[in-house]
């Protein structure tokens, strides 16, 4: 598990599923600190050569410096690449909603994301999803 001011991620192996909390305002160096930390804790399920899933909790996110969109982006395309098929967001302001769309735009990982208001749903639909 890993964890910052600004996040914490952890991977739970038996599931093929990456958690991530995010937290605050994130300027450009935040994204790049959370995709190397990222790719770390994923490392196992990449090398397993498996399909994977991530939920990222964006309830307590604020809206962020737009130069981390291209960032985050760019996460989200190495992930896809990667073995990510799945993603689901837990998102309920409508601001921080728009950015988020921006970075599937980036990474054109529009299909394979969701984005959700509660982590219940979110749950449920993994599940759902055979994660």
């Amino acid at each position: 598990m890993s964890f910052s001011m600004h996040f914490t991620i952890d991977a739970d192996l038996d599931r093929n599923l990456v958690i991530s909390k995010i937290y605050g305002v994130w300027k450009k160096e935040t994204a790049e600190d959370y995709h190397t930390e990222f790719k770390e804790v994923a490392a196992p399920l990449v090398e397993k050569g498996e399909k994977w899933a991530k939920i990222v909790n964006l309830s307590n996110w604020k809206t962020s410096y737009p130069e981390m969109d291209k960032v985050i982006g760019e996460h989200m395309r190495w992930s896809s690449e990667n073995g990510n098929v799945l993603s689901v967001y837990v998102i309920d302001n409508p601001i921080t909603r728009n950015q988020l769309k921006k970075m599937f735009h980036i990474g054109g990982t529009g299909k394979l994301s969701k984005t959700v208001r509660t982590l219940e749903e979110a749950e449920k639909f993994l599940t759902e999803n055979g994660f």
